[in-house]
């Protein structure tokens, strides 16, 4: 058979084989669970779905991917050789951000980590997202209508989950630039049937009156600016707590997780908070949720994980080999759960332990205990921005005449808003507010965001003796 054959075969197979294990597609089918049969399925049900996925997926990979086909061969592995879970885990090696971003740079401009195909891109394209490797290689990623209708179920069954119902709408306070989070939340309302309005292009004052006036039940946005929007409020002479906001739809930053941000933040607002979590590369699709029973009535802190969609796993920091149960790691994420990019055991890079007891809501799958915690590395979160420092140094850099020292100071403002300053050194530092623009420009083109730029005369800051210290981090905790 010709390669061009295998591939397509594998895909149709592939593509069969998710449609397959799909249940309740369109409209949930209890008022608890929109999948009753999959979100409450036992162990054995949960582990022979993904080992029928996993026999589909290998050879679709082999054969769609190059960088896939690549690995296989430096391995010294055939697909056969991974015939099912355990094979995987012991076989196959975790794949990470700075692999994907070699690839990205080997093989620009998409590299071949997916198996999105220009010829697919052309015949069913939906969208394209992107997300920073640590070289500062952008990797983006295509997906597919296939993908977008996956997402949509998805992320239906967790937003269900989350008690979204007739008579919500969500307020969503997103720039909808190239992130999966609000992309894939519109989806997945559209299959629920649920009214949205968007909330990019104003500012808080603006997003205030919104709340204000048409009197919304669900605000989605970061954890900090839901903090800097309810002082908004406060100022402008408006109680968060008795608008008509009964839900906090949180992503981007860890935000449940850390219990100080949530107590004030629900405090604040006189609502619950929950939130996604997932990764563009491998879970862009709801990977992890909150259910009813988080943190409810002193019920632990817990994120569900989608395990009929998504392998969730552990490893060691270190070794990255897998954790013991019950122990605290790293996350990894082996995605079954799309067209374009079903990757095996991807390093996504969060800290947390994973708990296989049923919870209180009655769903079976692993939770994230305490949620997820942030990453190993040194990726900068600003307001769900996600940046490295490598990249503000490159927009320093392009900067004639800065010297060689900068700073990056992440800190809280007095509303409660994380914020960064970055500190630069610069032979013309008495130059005024047209070398300070030009130099945010270069961070924001760079990183997609705004940030506040301190030019500072030559010498200002500590010299580098060992190994450079970039960032301080002052944010309130």
């Amino acid at each position: 058979m010709r390669s061009s054959d295998r591939a397509e075969t594998t895909r149709k197979t592939w593509l069969e084989t998710l449609e397959r294990f799909r249940q309740d597609r369109d409209a949930p089918g209890s008022e608890r669970y929109w999948s009753p049969r999959l979100d409450t399925a036992s162990r054995d049900e949960l582990h022979d779905i993904q080992e029928a996925k996993l026999a589909a997926l290998v050879p679709f990979l082999y054969e769609n991917s190059p960088f896939y086909r690549r690995r296989f061969d430096r391995l010294g592995l055939l697909p056969s050789d991974i015939s099912g879970l355990d094979d995987l885990v012991a076989r196959w090696p975790v794949v990470d951000k700075l692999e994907m971003s070699e690839d990205a740079r080997a093989f620009p401009p998409y590299g071949t980590y997916t198996t999105m195909s220009d010829a697919v891109w052309a015949e069913r394209g939906w969208m394209m997202f992107s997300s920073s490797g640590s070289t500062g290689i952008p990797r983006v990623f295509r997906y597919s209508q296939i993908d977008r209708e996956l997402w949509a179920w998805a992320n239906a069954r967790a937003l269900h989950a989350m008690d979204f119902r007739k008579g919500d709408t969500v307020f969503m306070i997103t720039g909808y630039g190239p992130h999966v989070w609000a992309w894939g939340v519109q989806v997945g309302l559209f299959k629920m049937g649920l009214p949205a309005i968007p909330g990019g292009g104003m500012d808080a004052k603006g997003r205030a009156g919104i709340i204000e006036r048409f009197k919304r039940t669900i605000l989605l946005c970061t954890p900090s600016y839901a903090l800097h929007l309810g002082r908004t409020m406060q100022e402008m002479g408006a109680d968060p707590r008795a608008s008509t906001v009964r839900t906090l739809f949180t992503a981007g930053e860890p935000g449940i997780s850390v219990a100080a941000t949530r107590e004030r933040i629900e405090e604040l607002w006189g609502a619950r908070m929950v939130e996604f979590y997932g990764c563009t590369e491998a879970a862009p699709s709801a990977g992890g949720y909150s259910c009813s029973a988080s943190h409810v009535g002193g019920a632990p802190v817990a994120t569900h994980l989608m395990e009929d969609l998504q392998l969730w796993e552990t490893v060691d920091p270190v070794t990255r080999a897998p954790t013991a149960a019950g122990e605290r790691g790293l996350t990894v994420c082996t995605n079954f759960n799309s067209e374009a990019s079903p990757q095996l055991r991807f390093l996504v890079g969060d800290y947390t332990t994973l708990e296989r007891a049923p919870c209180a809501c009655g769903r079976t799958h692993l939770r994230a205990l305490g949620s997820f915690a942030g990453r190993s590395d040194d990726l900068i979160n600003l307001r769900g921005i996600k940046m490295f420092p490598v990249q503000i140094e490159e927009a320093v850099r392009s900067v004639a005449g800065t010297g060689d020292e900068f700073e990056i100071v992440l800190a809280s403002n007095e509303k409660g808003m994380d914020v960064m300053t970055v500190r630069v050194e610069h032979v013309d530092f008495a130059a005024g507010e047209a070398l300070t623009r030009r130099i945010a420009g270069e961070i924001r083109a760079r990183c997609e965001v705004r940030v506040d730029v301190e030019v500072l005369r030559p010498g200002s800051l500590p010299k580098t003796e060992f190994k450079a210290k970039r960032v301080r981090d002052q944010r309130r905790k």
